[in-house]
């Protein structure tokens, strides 16, 4: 799994610009305590793609639909932003059934 997302992560670093960035997705890891899905070794390497690209992580401490673990669904903005407010939103039908098993982010911030 490191060796994938090192890879993954150095071809993304490749295409992507520099300068005022803002990076969303599903990251598969967890970027703080416990890792269920990715690798600490993928961990390491996002982490380093982030500081090379001046960026902090805006939801790494919300947490995943399963309890005691975080998200894997990461939203990156300036590291001179300043974090306002986020707001994890938890799709669901009608019913109540889960739209998806992932949750969406809602980041509130201020450039410097």
């Amino acid at each position: 799994m490191t060796q994938k997302t090192a890879s993954a992560v150095g071809q993304l670093m490749q295409s992507l610009h520099t300068g005022l960035l803002i990076w969303g997705g599903d990251w598969n890891h967890a970027m703080t305590g416990p890792e269920h899905v990715g690798s600490l070794g993928g961990r390491s390497a996002i982490k380093q793609a982030l500081a090379s690209r001046q960026l902090q992580l805006a939801a790494r401490d919300c947490p995943h639909r399963e309890l005691g673990l975080h998200t894997i669904d990461h939203i990156a903005i300036p590291s001179d932003a300043r974090l306002l407010d986020t707001t994890r939103v938890i799709g669901q039908s009608a019913s109540g059934d889960r739209l998806s098993d992932h949750d969406a982010y809602i980041i509130d911030f201020a450039l410097a």
